[in-house]
């Protein structure tokens, strides 16, 4: 368990990172990387929000070319980290295979192909007999899907303590558990009075983050997510529906899609459910009911397997699916991290590039541009 080291009522640091989910965590990791000082601060347990309730996919998503270009190059980032994570981070390039269920959905699997290729993607066209090859318990019959070979599933919270460690050892500081009441003007000011001084504060605390600063445009989206004890082998991929992408981007009520993962040893992970402004975090039996009724669907007899565990969170979601990455209003001091829904795993790695990037006036290999805050007017962004 790491623990908060004790420092001076104000100390100085080149950064102070808001939130040790996992996107405030690879931020502190790579400000440490880079040879800043760099402080932590968290009111819940490391992971102890989003994280700890996700998925952990890593997958290469093209709802919009800003968004495969972040999603594919921190795809790369993860596969240059595997080798140093811990074994119970449980990486894993186990592939995705998105489901067509007729052929208006093989349309779509094949423009897919077409946009993985043009991005040097390796992706694979299946038709209904390779599909129920690659997934014997797959239902029939379905059209086919994409294989996209390079996707990876991580335990989420397990390689977010990895990442704080790994910035603590390399010096950072972590305030933990403690809370952020005032963060302006290069001033941090905890809950217990204690005062931080920085030349920048990034505000990486997903929904909690609205308690800060209310003005940030999120908003908080619960999702739901089983576990469940399976047979060894009972799927190799990660199996989604490309109906999961309407679910998506669904902006108003509730939605359900089959989303599932393989994990060791002998579970799979059901998702997902999408609520926009729920109250309470509690597991509601109707959205758990249409889950696994919609994963039944697809993988018949996933209602008899025996569940582990339920639960929920909220991912913190941005109306163009993108995530807010850079200047936050008129305090040069203010940066943010935040808004990136159920892509927060998958992007962690590259959005940490690009804010410090960004801090230290250096060129990302991608545009950074479009995940400015300022692109939604009046909400306090700055270019």
């Amino acid at each position: 368990m790491l623990r908060m080291r004790a420092l001076s009522a104000e100390t100085v640091f080149d950064a102070v990172i808001a939130g040790a989910g996992i996107v405030g965590a690879a931020c502190a990791l790579e400000c440490a990387q880079r040879g800043l000082r760099v402080a932590v601060v968290e009111s819940r347990a490391i992971a102890g929000g989003a994280t700890g309730a996700a998925m952990g996919h890593i997958v290469a998503l093209d709802d919009s070319p800003m968004q495969l270009a972040l999603t594919r190059w921190s795809q790369r980032l993860w596969s240059e980290l595997a080798p140093r994570l811990p074994e119970s981070a449980q990486y894993r390039e186990c592939g995705t295979i998105w489901l067509a269920r007729d052929e208006q959905e093989m349309e779509e699997v094949r423009r897919k192909k077409r946009t993985f290729d043009a991005a040097g993607i390796p992706a694979e066209v299946l038709d209904g007999d390779a599909l129920a090859g690659a997934e014997p318990h797959l239902a029939r019959p379905l059209a086919g899907g994409l294989m996209a070979p390079l996707d990876a599933v991580v335990q989420a919270a397990s390689a977010t303590e990895w990442l704080v460690a790994e910035a603590a050892r390399l010096g950072a500081k972590l305030y933990l558990p403690q809370t952020v009441t005032e963060a302006r003007e290069g001033r941090v000011l905890l809950r217990d009075g204690t005062a931080l001084r920085a030349r920048w504060i990034v505000l990486a605390g997903g929904t909690d983050g609205l308690e800060l600063t209310p003005a940030l445009p999120i908003r908080r989206r619960k999702g739901h997510l089983i576990l469940a004890e399976c047979a060894p082998g009972f799927m190799r991929h990660q199996l989604v529906e490309l109906g999961y992408l309407k679910s998506a981007h669904a902006l108003e009520g509730d939605s359900v899609a089959f989303n599932v993962q393989p994990r060791p040893p002998g579970q799979i992970l059901i998702g997902s459910s999408r609520q926009y402004d729920a109250a309470g975090d509690e597991v509601e039996e109707r959205i758990v009911t249409e889950m696994l009724e919609r994963a039944e669907a697809f993988l018949p007899g996933v209602r008899e397997l025996r569940v582990v565990r339920m639960w929920t969170g909220f991912r913190a979601a941005t109306a163009d699916k993108l995530p807010l990455i850079g200047p936050w209003g008129e305090d040069a001091t203010l940066f943010v991290a935040n808004g990136h829904e159920g892509l927060g795993i998958t992007t962690s790695l590259a959005t940490a590039r690009l804010l410090v990037d960004r801090l230290l006036g250096e060129r990302s290999p991608i545009d950074s541009d479009a995940y400015l805050p300022s692109r939604f007017a009046g909400h306090g962004g700055r270019a």
